[in-house]
């Protein structure tokens, strides 16, 4: 009996704790989903080393590591999934570990973007965007001890290096189409 009761507990507490989703986990379970596009993508394809960028610029950039893009391309026959995928990311991010940074509309759609760690020692910022026609993408920003202020500087420069998304591929027919 006490066996039996021990291992109930045993399954509840495990079950308790691995039913919040990481976003991590989440990537890689979705790495291999035929409706998503995954990219991992050194710094180094911003383009910046022939950008003049200020010394604030220069200590973001040094900050960061790489960039991990998941994005869900939104078609017909896949709209009841589009909507199950962007639910379970909304509810991923709503997760009290991220501290929101800004809210904005851009021309592709809504976008948000937060950040895990200390509001001056930033180690992931995540960039979530949503458009209803066209579906969703999350750009996991890596680096080591970001500042949010130095983040919005790295945005700036990466503006300046008239980046227009070289190197990614399908993401930039994901954006346009």
């Amino acid at each position: 009996m006490k066996l039996n009761s021990l291992a109930i507990l045993l399954v509840l507490v495990l079950s308790a704790c691995s039913s919040k989703q990481s976003l991590q986990e989440y990537y890689i379970d979705n790495t291999e989903n035929p409706n998503f596009l995954h990219l991992d993508v050194p710094t180094s394809i911003l383009n910046l080393e022939e950008v003049d960028l200020t010394e604030v610029q220069r200590t973001a950039l040094s900050s960061l590591r790489k960039l991990n893009i998941l994005a869900f391309k939104k078609t017909e026959e896949n709209t009841p999934e589009y909507k199950v995928q962007k639910q379970q990311v909304k509810t991923i991010l709503s997760n009290d570990n991220y501290s929101e940074l800004i809210k904005m509309n851009t021309e592709f759609g809504r976008a948000t973007v937060k950040y895990l760690g200390d509001d001056d020692a930033i180690d992931e910022v995540i960039i979530y965007g949503d458009n209803d026609d066209k579906g969703f993408a999350i750009i996991r920003v890596l680096g080591d001890d970001m500042n949010p202020a130095h983040f919005v500087q790295l945005l700036q420069a990466i503006q300046k290096s008239n980046f227009k998304g070289e190197g990614l591929g399908e993401l930039g027919d994901f954006l346009k189409g």
